[in-house]
């Protein structure tokens, strides 16, 4: 994909992503649920990214792997940051001209609550995979 700008509510914070794949992933972890009230739809944005106002961007390690960065402003979710690869992974959402799109992976499909469902058919992984996977690079 081509490159994509994308900034928070408040426009404090403006990204530019160079490298979006458009296959994004979903997941349902606790984490992911509770950060944003519904599970995580993401685009994998690669290390080609440029944040513009970071002064503005709180991180908060979530994981022994990875990291969330929000806008201290107005609440934004950003990104989730991977430690060893310096690899973002962001909210499908906060791109407004994204075309292409397909969802590709669910994560952690295990944890997915009940009273939800996609019809898509995607390859998922349990946690213990995830853990497995994760695990590896820690």
């Amino acid at each position: 994909m081509s490159v994509s700008e994308a900034n928070c509510l408040c426009g404090a914070v403006n990204i530019t992503a160079e490298d979006i794949d458009p296959k994004f992933t979903v997941c349902h972890c606790q984490s992911c649920r509770t950060w944003g009230g519904a599970p995580f739809f993401a685009v994998k944005c690669g290390t080609k990214v440029t944040i513009e106002g970071d002064d503005k961007v709180k991180m908060y390690q979530s994981s022994a792997w990875a990291s969330r960065g929000f806008c201290t402003e107005c609440g934004t979710h950003l990104f989730y940051k991977f430690k060893a690869t310096g690899e973002y992974n962001m909210p499908v959402g906060l791109f407004p001209n994204l075309e292409g799109l397909k969802m590709d992976m669910q994560y952690f499909s295990d944890m997915r609550p009940s009273y939800y469902c996609f019809s898509n058919e995607t390859k998922e992984m349990t946690t213990a995979e995830i853990m497995a996977y994760f695990a590896s690079s820690v």
